[in-house]
């Protein structure tokens, strides 16, 4: 399976503007981020999707490639599909989140395995929550899976709700799971999906991928132990700058 991993970057961030150019231990963002889902051994092929000449001209600096995309998408999802109708011979599409300059590569094998199960049309990665501030968190979206592993329910306040618990127990009899954020589509779903008009679920929550669920697609999951970074903030930047 030809896999196509692609980089959504935009630099009218309304909570950190500009963020895929700012500097972190000498290179940008979107570089490190790059370099890093380059080392993915399931990708054959990275692109930086965005509508900025400025996120352009410094891909085009570090030797990266990118293709300038429309300036009204609402989603990552939506840009990827932008870029997806206009290269070819790709049979799934990684959508790699720009804001993860540490991203794992081997979070990207994990995700992209998935299609390598017969009908698996979405997918995403989930991780066991081991705390109260990260299960009670409204920041934090969390994932109800079935028994094949697919996600049948999102939710920014904590699912499954433990009747008969006091909410301090409830992470010491139950196995709650959060959302990693990053997706992989084949490349007709992804076309199919972007093409749904928003739904209930997903205006109630925001969150993008309750369209699909409510639409019937399924979402196979894999569980991954590895923690991702994610700067969404510029006090994001400080810490990370500091400590990594």
């Amino acid at each position: 399976m030809k896999i196509l991993g692609i980089i959504p970057a935009r630099y009218a961030s309304t909570r950190f503007p500009g963020k895929p150019l700012v500097q972190i231990k000498g290179k940008s963002m979107i570089q490190r981020v790059y370099e890093q889902s380059c080392k993915a051994k399931s990708l054959s092929e990275v692109i930086v999707a965005t509508d900025d000449e400025r996120i352009a001209t410094e891909v085009k600096r570090f030797g990266g490639k990118f293709i300038l995309t429309g300036s009204n998408h609402l989603s990552g999802t939506d840009r990827c599909a932008e870029v997806a109708t206009a290269v070819s011979g790709y049979d799934a599409i990684l959508n790699i989140q720009g804001d993860e300059p540490y991203i794992d590569p081997e979070q990207i094998d994990l995700l992209a395995s998935c299609f390598n199960e017969k009908d698996v049309q979405l997918a995403t990665l989930i991780k066991k929550i081991h705390t109260e501030n990260e299960l009670f968190n409204v920041n934090i979206p969390k994932v109800l899976v079935n028994s094949n592993g697919d996600a049948i329910y999102f939710s920014r306040q904590t699912i499954p709700y433990i009747r008969g618990q006091e909410k301090e127990n409830w992470i010491k009899v139950h196995q709650f799971y959060k959302h990693i954020g990053i997706y992989g589509y084949t490349y007709t779903a992804l076309l199919e999906i972007t093409k749904l008009p928003l739904s209930s679920l997903e205006l109630a929550e925001s969150l993008e991928q309750l369209r699909w669920v409510e639409n019937g697609y399924k979402i196979k999951t894999k569980v991954t132990e590895i923690e991702t970074i994610a700067i969404d903030t510029p006090e994001d930047l400080i810490k990370i700058n500091d400590g990594v």
